[in-house]
């Protein structure tokens, strides 16, 4: 599924948070200032490694966290040194991840000068009730400022992130999200299902949060679909929508089975067929640790699951071009059924999921890999 002389992607972990939200499960470390410069100095030397082992030119950055903005001035160097040890396309997309804050005009300042062109912003909801029950550190007034200040700093690409199923969620509030994430036009949405995780406080809490069941979930999501889908999004992957042009080149790689390093505790690389990661350990990191192979990638399973996440879904003729042969009947056979139940929808070249399909899509991935 890949060649080996083309461009990859670069994702950089930057696992510090201010503060841990209730819901989260990513691999994160409290901020201070020393740990910051001990670890984006690791993380030079990481790049600086890896950039003589990998003769790939690489045409996305990936910023990612934790909260990537904490690294402030750090980001210049950081961005830097991947600028001197790997080819850069000119046109390479360079994503950070951020928090709406009072007062963002000095870390999109650094940003801006570190050559970052687009921004993945944490709103997660229009209600300032909803944040605080998320454990969010930000109000409805700072991701609107943040996001005007952006605009004047002349960042182009924005994302914004949205989370449905919140406890205590009702439709009117959902509809308020939507609407005030749109009012403030960005390129880009993300939304996710809330999903309670082992290890966090809302799994501690869970059996005292008034969480929507699947049905109301489902509605959601559904209604989500058809308000972003009106006001000019494209629906092209099941979590994330965009205008023409603006689809997330980055995380695209993933979802079309591309090669991508990951650099940082928690993060996960696909290189040269091989998956490895390095683990859930900040100081292990910091002194040098090496990454742990996973397992190898890009056969016919991953391909099925990861091409039904987008709106292209399954191309017969690209599938026959990595496999060396015909997309399996038993597979077409099992999508018609799919199909007629509304969940699948086929084209000239191959099948896609519905709206509705995308909803109990792991069920569908799996029965489609069984006729494999």
């Amino acid at each position: 599924m890949t060649n080996k002389n083309s461009h990859i992607g670069l994702y950089l972990h930057i696992p510090f948070c201010s503060k841990k939200c209730a819901y989260c499960d990513f691999y994160s470390a409290f901020y201070s200032e020393d740990t910051v410069k001990k670890y984006t100095s690791a993380l030079i030397k990481s790049i600086e490694k890896w950039g003589g082992l990998i003769n790939r030119p690489i045409d996305t950055i990936y910023l990612g966290g934790g909260t990537p903005s904490l690294l402030k001035e750090n980001i210049i160097p950081l961005i830097s040194a991947v600028k001197s040890n790997f080819v850069i396309s000119p046109d390479a997309e360079i994503t950070m991840e951020i928090n709406p804050c009072k007062e963002p005009e000095y870390f999109l300042g650094f940003a801006k000068q570190a050559g970052v062109n687009r921004l993945s912003v944490g709103i997660q909801s229009g209600n300032d009730s909803e944040l605080k029950i998320l454990g969010r550190t930000h109000s409805c007034q700072d991701a609107e400022n943040t996001l005007k200040t952006a605009r004047k700093l002349g960042f182009k690409n924005i994302s914004a992130d949205i989370m449905l199923g919140l406890p205590y969620s009702d439709f009117s509030a959902l509809k308020n999200s939507i609407d005030f994430i749109i009012s403030l036009e960005p390129e880009h949405i993300s939304a996710y299902l809330l999903k309670i995780e082992e290890n966090t406080l809302f799994f501690k809490e869970k059996n005292r949060l008034a969480l929507p069941d699947e049905d109301i979930q489902a509605e959601q999501y559904l209604f989500l679909c058809d308000e972003l889908e009106r006001h000019g999004y494209r629906h092209y992957e099941i979590s994330n929508f965009c205008k023409e042009g603006f689809a997330s080149r980055h995380n695209t790689k993933y979802w079309m089975c591309e090669e991508y390093l990951g650099l940082g505790p928690s993060a996960h690389s696909f290189i040269n067929g091989k998956r490895f990661y390095y683990p859930r350990d900040l100081a292990g990191f910091i002194k040098g640790n090496e990454p742990v192979f996973d397992s190898y990638g890009g056969d016919e399973n991953e391909y099925i699951m990861l091409s039904l996440r987008l709106d292209t879904g399954i191309s017969f003729s690209l599938y026959k071009k990595a496999f060396g042969k015909e997309f399996p009947e038993s597979c077409k056979a099992q999508a018609r059924l799919f199909e007629k139940a509304g969940l699948i929808r086929f084209f000239e070249d191959g099948f896609a999921l519905t709206n509705n399909g995308m909803l109990v899509s792991n069920s569908i991935i799996a029965q489609l890999e069984n006729e494999l």
